[in-house]
């Protein structure tokens, strides 16, 4: 320990930074040495799933009588998880307050509380200038005052949290991060908003999350620069949905249950990897053409050998093609029937390579789906075909797929079975 000691307090503060708070609080006790050197960590992260009441209280004072004395000018990141009713709002807002006060770079609060409590942000946060990272989860209220301004800020999460005034405080935010590039936004179920605005300029990735029973009147998005955008929309209560077009998106993951889908799906033309699932009667109209999309995941579902049929239509570049139960589904998951285009899609015919499938039942539908890409895609290379042994038997589905004919003479069989 001597030897250590006698490094410098710059290197012992990079030494330090490798353990959790918790432990690098505690070599306080070790010498004077040691004493203050905690103070002047620039990573700090306090609270946890699992303390007890008594925990909550003895944390509380520890940072009430230590944070206003932490000595670091820069605090780089700072994270609170506190899932408990035992801290009190008045007394996280001093927190927040002093980070701000330190130049806070990252700011991460976990907050849960029953029942809930009013507002734990401080004014002074929305006017941090120092933050470019904002992550909140919980039962956080955001009441943006009309001065927010937030000149550095480019990452924002925002799970569960709820918002003052309905959607004007969340378009005030978003309208004063000018630099802002991943946004994502998970609303808080048995909610309600009367419509879910995006228009920022500068962003690179969306991500929105709209669980089953919240209710909004509708959904605009303006967002020309981005290149990822994830749209999960399981809302019962019927919307709009109005997206501008997104000429330099290169990934999109939509799963959608709306019943126009015009708009959405004009605007993600452009996209290179695209992952979809929409359980709406009504496709997409003819006329838009992807491409670019080299790389394709669709959901099985009621509609989506519809939708499939068009997307191999529009996609004459496609390189893979995944098939699968996409994950958090929003309704049942059955192709009953192979709806057979009339003539062959052009990337059967120019670019197909790789078919990957997931949960494979071997259905007339999806035995027909198989049968019909092997016969077609010319120059299909993989083939890979993933099942549970329970819904269907490994031999038959290697006996029927194996001598079915095949365009491609290179294209190799691949089976796995699960059980």
């Amino acid at each position: 320990m001597d030897r250590i000691s006698e490094l410098s307090d710059e290197l012992l503060i990079k030494i330090l930074l490798f353990v959790p708070t918790k432990v690098a609080v505690s070599t306080s006790v070790l010498s004077k040495r040691w004493e203050y050197l905690w103070m002047w960590l620039p990573k700090l992260d306090y609270g946890g799933r699992h303390y007890s009441p008594s925990d909550c209280e003895m944390l509380q004072c520890f940072l009430d009588k230590n944070l206003p004395l932490h000595r670091a000018p820069v605090i780089e990141s700072f994270r609170l998880d506190l899932s408990s009713r035992n801290f009190t709002t008045e007394n996280i807002k001093l927190w927040v307050v002093i980070a701000a006060y330190h130049c806070v770079r990252k700011l991460e609060i976990i907050y849960e509380s029953y029942p809930e409590k009013p507002n734990i942000l401080p004014s002074n946060l929305y006017t941090c200038k120092s933050l470019v990272i904002l992550k909140l989860k919980g039962t956080i209220l955001l009441d943006v005052p009309r001065v927010a301004f937030l000149p550095s800020l480019k990452t924002m999460h925002l799970r569960s949290v709820r918002y003052h005034n309905d959607e004007e405080s969340l378009q005030r935010l978003l309208s004063n991060c000018p630099v802002l590039k991943d946004l994502l936004v998970d609303l808080c179920e048995h909610d309600s908003m009367g419509k879910l605005t995006v228009v920022v300029p500068s962003l690179q990735s969306l991500s929105l999350y709209i669980p089953y029973n919240f209710d909004i009147g509708g959904i605009e998005i303006r967002t020309p620069f981005l290149k990822y955008f994830k749209l999960e929309d399981c809302s019962d209560k019927r919307h709009y949905c109005l997206v501008e077009n997104m000429p330099n998106l290169i990934e999109a993951d939509v799963d959608v249950d709306l019943h126009n889908i015009k708009s959405l799906i004009g605007s993600i033309t452009s996209v290179k990897r695209l992952s979809i699932c929409i359980s709406s009667k009504d496709m997409y109209d003819e006329g838009f053409v992807f491409n670019q999309l080299e790389h394709l995941k669709i959901c099985f579902g009621e509609f989506s050998s519809n939708l499939l049929v068009r997307l191999l239509n529009d996609s004459s570049n496609l390189q893979v093609l995944e098939l699968h139960e996409m994950d958090n589904h929003c309704h049942d998951d059955t192709m009953v029937n192979w709806n057979q285009p009339s003539t062959v899609p052009e990337c059967m015919l120019l670019s197909l390579q790789t078919l990957n499938w997931s949960d494979y039942s071997g259905t007339p539908g999806e035995r027909d789906l198989a049968v019909y890409i092997l016969k077609n895609a010319v120059h299909l290379k993989t083939m890979k075909i993933t099942s549970f042994e329970g819904e269907v038997p490994k031999f038959e589905m290697i006996k029927e797929l194996a001598l079915s004919s095949r365009a491609s003479t290179a294209c190799q069989l691949v089976f796995h079975c699960l059980y």
